[in-house]
């Protein structure tokens, strides 16, 4: 069966026999009014997410659990993607970088999708969520010093785009020298822009890291990884760390700036603050809800042709998820979002997150510690002038320009649960060049006064005796940071 003829004047009937654009500015500015343009289709709408890259976007609630709930008939394995295999799609696509295979647990289904989601799953759990808020608020108070007595910053580049940055490098135990290639190479992904080049960037920057921890395992979410009776090859290894720098850096970005952007411009929380009450729980549900950092991914590929709601979807041809959409459906008008965290933001059925507990842990406390340091924090331009970063997957502000009386003193003490990172006792970002300092002595698993979760067993690859002893100089940071690159550099004034 042929998909439904839409009515007149909906998008079908102007002159895109691709579908409507979704990496232009018009998406980008007000995705609301596309979804609603689309939802003239019904459930499912023709769309192009970059040119030559056409696409069947799931807009509606109930569609959407359809397709994530039903790996027997739509795949994750994009192996199938015939527009790519046949040559209709160009292999320097930026979707490519999105969307082609690799062998993780995003892109996989069945066994081979539960050994490597056991991976990251048991290694994710290693990580102690005190220590790890310490780090975060330690990290946040760093930042915040570098422009509080300003008086004004762009928050996404000088505070959202660097915290997740920090936390990723900790907690996977990147050295210093790889952390803007990582950054660059997933950035420019996530954009299109060059983003064949910048995939052999990301690429050759995590193989440099898979050799250094086959070479020097430490205390970190890397080499647990490769310590996991699993047994993952350095390939598989790369692609799994492709996930989750991908879901823990620019998403991570997106959910801590559209959260400040919400609680900053809408009166329902920006009245609250000014009351005294930070409602940083309800900001973070209401933007998972609507404004999700990923608003459209969860690609999936029919594995026959189905029909689903009315439409003939043929196999091997992308099928998106628009969370975002899904998120907002009409027919779930009337339901309370505050507290309610039934939205799809986090995906569902066997590839849910497996790291929404510490991505929203650090979304939350990188919110909190920056509206309890600058609490008269207001935007410097009137909301409808914020740009957003073009893209088909992402919801991405360009910028966040703020003003606040300001600041004098130093921060406050960090959560006394964490005196170390998650992962080392190591020093956080110092806010000028230190002398250098010892080596701290105590080991890396026994911060917040607990135990590193032993989940993960460790096998020959990690050391005898704890978890993990303090990591090699060649990947550990002390009470001194490496000037890495623009950050580091940015960070002490250079």
């Amino acid at each position: 069966m042929n998909a439904p003829s839409p009515p007149p004047g909906c998008p079908a009937h102007q002159s895109r026999p691709a579908g409507f654009p979704l990496y232009g500015e018009e998406f980008a500015t007000d995705p609301a009014a596309v979804y609603a343009r689309l939802r003239a289709y019904g459930p499912l709408a023709p769309v192009e997410l970059y040119p030559g890259t056409t696409a069947t976007l799931v807009l509606s609630y109930q569609a959407a659990l359809t397709v994530l709930r039903s790996p027997e008939t739509f795949s994750k394995d994009s192996r199938r993607w015939r527009g790519l295999a046949d040559g209709r799609v160009a292999p320097d696509n930026p979707a490519v970088p999105m969307m082609a295979h690799r062998p993780n647990a995003l892109f996989s289904d069945g066994d081979v999708h539960d050994r490597h989601r056991g991976a990251v799953t048991d290694s994710l759990d290693r990580i102690d969520p005190n220590a790890l808020r310490g780090y975060v608020e330690r990290s946040a108070d760093r930042l915040i010093d570098r422009f509080a007595a300003r008086g004004t910053a762009d928050l996404v580049a000088e505070y959202a785009r660097a915290l997740p940055l920090l936390v990723f490098n900790e907690l996977f135990g990147s050295p210093a020298h790889l952390g803007d290639r990582l950054v660059a190479g997933m950035t420019g992904i996530f954009d299109g822009v060059d983003a064949e080049r910048a995939n052999a960037e990301l690429t050759g920057a995590l193989l440099e890291l898979v050799a250094l921890k086959r070479a020097e395992p430490g205390a970190d979410v890397t080499s647990w990884l490769m310590a996991h009776p699993a047994g993952l090859t350095d390939e598989e290894m790369l692609h799994q760390l492709v996930l989750l720098m991908g879901a823990g850096t620019e998403p991570q970005l997106n959910l801590i700036s559209n959260t400040l952007r919400l609680l900053l411009s809408d009166d329902r929380f920006a009245g609250d603050l000014a009351g005294g009450t930070l409602p940083v729980d309800d900001a973070l549900d209401e933007v998972l809800w609507t404004d999700p950092p990923m608003a459209n991914y969860g690609v999936h590929f029919p594995v026959r042709d189905v029909e689903l709601d009315g439409v003939l979807l043929p196999e091997g041809e992308p099928v998106v998820v628009s969370f975002a959409a899904a998120n907002t459906d009409p027919a779930l008008a009337g339901r309370a979002r505050g507290g309610n965290r039934a939205h799809l933001a986090w995906s569902a059925g066997p590839h849910t997150c497996p790291a929404q507990g510490p991505a929203r842990l650090i979304a939350a406390v990188a919110v909190e510690k920056l509206l309890d340091r600058l609490p008269d924090l207001e935007l410097a331009i009137k909301p409808d002038e914020l740009r957003w970063r073009p893209g088909p997957f992402h919801r991405a502000l360009a910028d966040l320009p703020v003003h606040f009386p300001p600041a004098t003193g130093t921060a406050p003490l960090a959560h006394p649960a964490a005196a170390g990172s998650p992962l080392s006792t190591a020093a956080a970002i110092p806010t000028a060049p230190a002398a250098p300092q010892s080596a701290p002595t105590a080991p890396d698993n026994a911060l917040g006064g607990r135990s590193w979760n032993p989940t993960a067993a460790p096998t020959g690859s990690t050391r005898a005796g704890a978890t993990s002893t303090a990591r090699p100089a060649a990947s550990t940071r002390t009470a001194r940071w490496p000037r890495w690159s623009s950050l580091v550099g940015w960070l002490r004034g250079r």
